[in-house]
């Protein structure tokens, strides 16, 4: 496990606030899981979900009690990148700002490198 110094990645407080709110609802650690499956209609996709534990190459984003953790591969294309939660008129949702991204789609769910 590596936990990010330098960060590789950033929860924002936003989202640590919803995700330790959801985690508590359901009785999970506060740990949400962020990797990205080839898919969508720009290419990657971005799949959230909460973990049970951390694995051993997993990178770990702190923001106080709560955890973000990304897989090596994931990672690689995602590095750099804030995980935001953003409610809006349209709905609410977990988003990545992710400055290696290309292109992306309308709603934000998929990107190209």
């Amino acid at each position: 496990m590596a936990t990010a110094l330098a960060p590789d990645i950033i929860l924002t407080d936003s989202a640590a606030a919803r995700v330790a709110t959801i985690a508590a609802k359901q009785g999970k650690p506060a740990i949400l899981r962020l990797s990205v499956d080839g898919g969508g209609c720009s290419g990657f996709q971005y799949k959230f979900g909460f973990a049970d534990g951390v694995e051993g190459d997993d990178t770990v984003a702190e923001n106080g009690e709560v955890r973000l953790v990304v897989d090596a591969i994931s990672l690689d294309l995602v590095r750099g990148s804030a995980v935001d939660y953003v409610e809006e008129l349209g709905g609410a949702a977990f988003r990545v700002t992710n400055p290696q991204a290309a292109s992306g789609c309308g709603c934000g769910a998929s990107f190209s490198i």
